[in-house]
């Protein structure tokens, strides 16, 4: 499976951001696909996520309300739409695919099997 991240730039803060990310090759629908961020000298963390094939979704709770993550199946695409931009937004975003199971899916790390090659998103206050 290869996954290409796309739609990352500058923006001021308070403004919005839709980043995409193409799914190709044998994907065998996974479990779900998510988004991640790392920020300079930071882990990278878990910010966003949805069932490949449902519509359960789920979000870190300090993007709660700003970021939507969506998908398009047919076109083995992925959104995650962020708006009301913050200065600590600012980070590389990455998107991944889980193959994991059960509820807790998207917060086991091992199930989280492959990623992108992330994209810049710098938010100036």
């Amino acid at each position: 499976v290869q996954l290409q991240a796309s739609g990352g730039g500058l923006v001021q803060a308070g403004e919005s951001l839709t980043l995409t990310c193409q799914i190709s090759g044998r994907t065998h629908g996974p479990a779900g696909v998510g988004w991640f961020r790392q920020a300079p000298g930071k882990d990278r963390e878990f910010v966003a996520a949805a069932t490949w094939m449902g519509s359960s979704k789920y979000y870190k709770d300090s993007v709660k309300g700003r970021f939507t993550i969506s998908k398009d199946v047919a076109k083995n695409l992925a959104y995650l739409q962020m708006g009301s931009l913050k200065a600590d937004d600012s980070a590389v975003y990455y998107c991944a695919v889980n193959k994991g199971a059960g509820p807790l899916w998207y917060q086991s790390k091992p199930d989280w099997t492959d990623w992108g090659q992330g994209t810049q998103v710098t938010v100036s206050s």
